[in-house]
């Protein structure tokens, strides 16, 4: 088994921290998105949609997406339930981890994609005015979560979850998309410190 990783990029990290809150080691490969190999080097027949992560096996079977890979090592190794206990908490988890993914992360990402020098030839057009509308959007999110926090210790609840992974890659990813986090947002900046406290994350 092998992880197909990038060190420049969010999702992977996901996918580093994930294991590393279950105590697996997972080798890696790490492949350079800026020089396209994850498209056009030695990598690109591992990563049929031009995406990382990818989890390939020694039998040649893949596992794209990040959350699918998280699952995959969550099956094998239930404890601790980043996932969440019982029908509740696996609710609660599942919808807070898909909120930060599509109304919190996909914006900073947008951001980035559509405005960094870097990504002109993998972001194909890069477009100003959705950047530009992504980083009001994602403030937006994160003032809501900033209430829903004053509430709690963690994303979903008093447990620490893959919601808390997700957010955590999407509040530093802020930094290369040229978003900074307003410090009125306390309680956010609270969970931010507490999150990235943890030994994971640092994988």
């Amino acid at each position: 088994m092998k992880l197909y990783d990038s060190r420049r990029a969010p999702n992977p990290r996901r996918v580093r921290i994930f294991p590393a809150e279950k105590g697996i080691a997972v080798p890696a490969v790490e492949v350079d998105i800026i020089a396209r190999e994850h498209l056009d080097g030695a990598a690109a027949y591992a990563t049929p949609f031009g995406l990382l992560p990818v989890l390939e096996f020694d039998d040649g079977t893949r596992i794209s997406e990040s959350i699918a890979i998280c699952r995959y090592f969550d099956a094998l190794h239930p404890q601790p339930a980043l996932f969440g206990e019982g029908a509740l908490g696996v609710a609660h988890v599942e919808m807070w981890n898909r909120l930060l993914e599509h109304e919190y992360f996909r914006h900073v990402a947008n951001a980035f994609r559509h405005t960094h020098p870097a990504m002109k030839e993998l972001e194909k057009p890069q477009i100003a005015e959705l950047a530009a509308s992504s980083k009001p959007r994602a403030l937006a999110f994160l003032e809501k979560f900033d209430r829903e926090l004053a509430g709690r210790k963690f994303a979903a609840g008093d447990s620490y979850s893959v919601a808390d992974i997700t957010g955590l890659c999407a509040f530093d990813f802020m930094k290369v998309a040229r978003i900074a986090c307003p410090p009125e947002f306390s309680n956010v900046l609270r969970w931010h410190g507490d999150v990235s406290a943890r030994p994971s994350a640092t994988a």
